[in-house]
């Protein structure tokens, strides 16, 4: 028997979604239920793969189960399909196992030609009915399956209102109707050369391909990079016999919720045309009632509708968006799917459901997408004014949350505003380590480079700032201080807006609402504290940080970087004094100016965090990061330092790196220069030591050396941080613990793990790092070339976003397994971008680390998502 590709609402389930996709299992579930649904067919996911496999082509094997099962459905519905006196008519519709925006649309009415319309017009006596829907299929299939703007046909149909003199479409009568199919035929022949396709079969085929490409149009691969949808799932095709809600005034069409989908308010919640067809509602053309209003217009048929509805969540025991239509007082309907949902509804319809008895606290905490959780922590655009409002441009969405305020160019501009009081927008080329104190002033930061895990993204994430990276559109005059994007000029002190949560940028100010936690989100987080193992800890610089992370729910702090404590006003003379040092004696002098700062630094964190867990790494990046890159900077700084323009720049030259990310960093420097360490080793434990005695705590630091390749740097290293350590210790007459481990972020280090894991107390990977070397790619150049990997699917998603699992995962799984073997009581943990992204978290759960380590905003993320990954493992191994 030849594979099966074509199914009957009826010979499916709501089970069978991977190859019916979502609309298809949700229609073959409501026909088991006996619900009023028109019938039909669901082409299969699987069918869609063939067609790429057979190079974009139906091939005759499928051609023939769609006739086939066309027959069927003529049986079924007791009519013919191309049949003059009877027609069949029908819709085709995507349907994707997950909700797809972007998909291709409906089309509706297919099988019309000009002799099936004279059939439907004398069938239904309502001529104007009959061509009504001609017109509107010749229109959407003109549109989705040949490309022609639908806005070409709206033009048609504003000039014919025009002539006669009204203004909505239902005031056209039945010559007009027809008089509107010539010209719309006559517009296809102009674009296309050809003439509009009558047959009726013809009319199928093009549909079902049109869906099938739909599947590879660039807005749904974008769609599927985000949201993680394998390219290889493929889409289903609906073919679904027509119901008509524009054959009067006992006709109509609708979109319901069975809850508010912005609130999660228990009500129905929609809207409805009399006298319309689906695209109407959505279209907006004409504004549509209330879903309560249809009580008074058709009684009968809402509560049928609403008893439905209820019908329908029970037995999905979740929120449903539906579709439906009204034909001569009978009601029709055409989807369920579980509803889209703000982030605050979704919390109040998943706790609701929990105190109605429908689901467990286990199956609500599955029911919120981790990532929601983010519109909940940061401001957002009040949604009014977003929707009249026009994107100039869009960027990454490199840090969610909504900004507004004025432009300005530099890191010092932003101070110098902010500190007049003005709410500024930092726009750079790009941002470096210097920029820290004009990005926290700042509402929002946009960047023309820079990709998901650039300098701007990661520190904006990680101070809970929204950001819009890597807008290459922007083209930017820094020294005159303006940009232009989107044809219109921006100028410092000019206002714009920029949406971190979407990446859009708007050339105008508008204005945001505060975030707002509901009492629901705690007790949500508490059902999802409750079931997972991982930990989650907090990245952190600052007891600021510190404390916004802890009251997100961080367990300790998996990475503090000690670096970023150096940018601030006499902190960095001193960093550069020791920079420019001749001698050991001369460094040892500037680092004394430095411990001071570091303590206090490292105490604030402590006081904040107590004897929860605290991960400092030592300094990482290459020190020309600490220095001038301009000219006047040069000057300035040179005169500060008591040298010659001459000799600082000799200091520059001599630190300038071909590829600095692989230079002299990290764990390198203090082999260099071990003073450093000691420096470092004596901030971060008399911190401890001083906190521990205030507060009559036991703080157990724990030092991270970074960029470990090979077990005798760490040893290195881990000595010279030892004999500080315990000498201190010893004077202090204080029993005190510490930690010394190592940042797993070159490939080598992975390797040789058990031979590292000798020396170390714990390891963390440093996926950014690592992503970076196993790939052999910059993380701030990839954005440059990976639209085209994208595109020749070679790569389906970011890997600085989502972790690698197949390369970078095996290499962190292969240095867990090996490090264990030598030291039983080795924690491991992850302190890179990934340590917040849904999927990598679920990894690293599986994979059996101790914590992941996260932004303070995605704090409360990674808990959800740590709290899924336990929920499926256990449901995995229960079957």
């Amino acid at each position: 028997m030849s594979h099966k590709y074509v199914y009957l609402f009826s010979e499916g389930n709501g089970s069978m979604k991977n190859l019916l996709g979502g609309k298809g299992a949700n229609l073959a579930e409501m026909t088991v239920l006996g619900m009023p649904v028109p019938q039909g067919f669901t082409i299969t996911t699987e069918a869609c793969t063939q067609y790429y496999n057979d190079g974009r082509q139906i091939n005759e094997e499928i051609q023939g189960q769609i006739s086939e099962y066309l027959a069927k459905m003529e049986e079924i519905c007791g009519k013919k399909f191309g049949d003059v006196k009877n027609p069949l008519l029908v819709s085709v519709r995507s349907g994707a196992r997950a909700s797809m925006p972007g998909m291709m649309d409906t089309i509706l009415n297919l099988g019309l030609n000009d002799t099936v319309v004279e059939g439907l017009a004398a069938l239904t006596s309502n001529p104007r009915f009959a061509y009504d829907s001609y017109r509107r299929f010749i229109q959407m299939f003109s549109d989705v399956v040949m490309e022609i703007p639908k806005s070409d046909f709206e033009r048609v149909i504003d000039a014919k209102k025009e002539e006669k003199g009204v203004k909505q479409d239902t005031e056209l009568d039945t010559e007009d109707m027809k008089d509107l199919v010539v010209r719309f035929k006559a517009l296809y022949r102009e674009r296309k050369e050809t003439d509009f396709p009558t047959e009726p079969r013809v009319q199928l085929m093009e549909a079902v391909k049109a869906v099938f490409r739909s599947w590879d149009n660039p807005r749904a691969n974008v769609y599927r990079r985000i949201n993680e949808i394998p390219y290889d799932w493929g889409t289903a095709v609906n073919v679904q016999s027509m119901v008509f809600g524009n054959m009067g005034n006992t006709s109509g069409t609708g979109v319901a919720f069975t809850r508010n989908p912005a609130t999660g308010e228990k009500k129905l919640f929609g809207e409805y045309l009399i006298n319309a067809q689906g695209e109407d509602v959505v279209a907006g053309i004409r504004t549509p009632e209330p879903i309560d209003h249809l009580k008074d217009t058709l009684p009968e048929v809402y509560t049928q509708f609403a008893e439905t509805a209820q019908r329908l969540e029970d037995h999905y025991t979740d929120m449903q968006d539906m579709e439906f239509t009204i034909e001569n007082g009978k009601l029709y309907m055409l989807q369920t799917r579980n509803g889209k949902r703000t982030a605050a509804a979704a919390l109040k319809i998943a706790v609701d459901l929990v105190e109605e008895g429908k689901i467990s606290t286990e199956e609500a905490v599955l029911r919120v997408e981790p990532k929601q959780l983010d519109s909940l922590l940061h401001p957002q655009f009040d949604p009014a004014e977003l929707k009249k409002a026009q994107a100039i441009g869009k960027g990454l969405a490199a840090s969610p949350g909504a900004a507004c305020g004025r432009v300005v160019f530099s890191a010092e501009d932003a101070k110098a505003w902010s500190d007049k009081g003005e709410k500024v927008v930092l726009v750079r080329l790009e941002t470096s380590p210097e920029d820290i104190e004009g990005m926290a002033v700042a509402q929002g930061i946009l960047t023309v480079r820079g990709g998901m895990t650039s300098h701007a993204a990661v520190v904006a994430r990680g101070m809970g700032t929204c950001c819009v990276s890597g807008c290459g559109e922007i083209a930017m005059h820094e020294a005159e201080k303006y940009f232009t994007l989107g044809g219109q000029t921006i100028r410092e002190g000019d206002y714009i807006s920029i949406d971190g949560s979407t990446g859009s940028i708007y050339g105008q100010a508008m204005p945001t609402v505060e975030a707002s936690i509901s009492g629901d989100f705690d007790k949500y987080m508490h059902w999802a504290d409750q079931v997972r193992r991982l930990q989650v800890y907090t990245n952190a610089d600052t007891p600021h940080d510190a404390a916004q992370g802890k009251a997100f729910g961080a367990q300790g702090i998996g990475l503090c970087r000690t670096e970023h404590m150096f940018f601030e006003g006499d902190r960095i003379k001193a960093m550069r004094e020791m920079i420019v040092a001749k001698t050991t004696d001369a460094r040892r002098k500037a680092l004394a100016k430095l411990l001071p700062y570091q303590q206090s630094d490292f105490e604030g964190i402590f006081d904040v965090m107590e004897e929860l867990p605290v991960v400092i790494r030592f300094i990482d990046p290459p020190l020309h990061e600490f220095l001038p890159t301009k000219e006047e900077d040069i000057k300035e700084i040179s005169e500060e330092l008591g040298l010659t323009v001459e000799e600082l720049k000799e200091v520059i030259a001599s630190l300038h790196e071909f590829n600095p990310m692989m230079g002299h960093r990290g764990c390198r420097l203090t082999v260099s220069y071990p003073e450093i360490a000691e420096m470092q080793t004596t901030g971060v434990i008399t911190a401890a030591i001083n906190i521990s005695r205030k507060k009559n705590i036991n703080i157990v630091p724990e030092i991270m050396i970074p960029l470990v390749g090979e077990v005798k740097e760490l040893k290195f290293v881990k000595d010279v941080v030892t004999s500080t350590a315990d000498k201190l210790i010893a004077e202090s007459g204080i029993s005190m613990k510490y930690e010394v481990g190592t940042m797993i972020e070159i490939p080598r280090a992975a390797l040789t793990a058990d031979e590292i894991a000798k020396e170390a107390d714990f390891f963390s990977f440093g996926t950014n790092d690592l992503t970076q070397m196993t790939f052999g790619f910059s993380r701030d150049d990839a954005g440059k070339f990976l639209d085209y990997y994208y595109e020749n699917k070679i790569y389906e998603s970011d890997p600085f976003a989502h972790i690698d699992q197949k390369g970078v995962g095996k290499l962190v799984e292969m240095a867990t397994e090996k490090g264990r073997a030598v030291n039983p009581h080795l924690h491991v943990g992850i302190c890179g971008e990934h340590g917040g992204d849904p999927t990598s978290v679920e990894f690293c759960h599986r994979t059996g680390l101790d914590y992941v380590s996260c932004s303070p905003f995605r704090v409360p993320i990674a808990r959800l998502a740590a709290a899924q990954a336990a929920i499926k493992e256990k449901r995995a191994a229960a079957k």
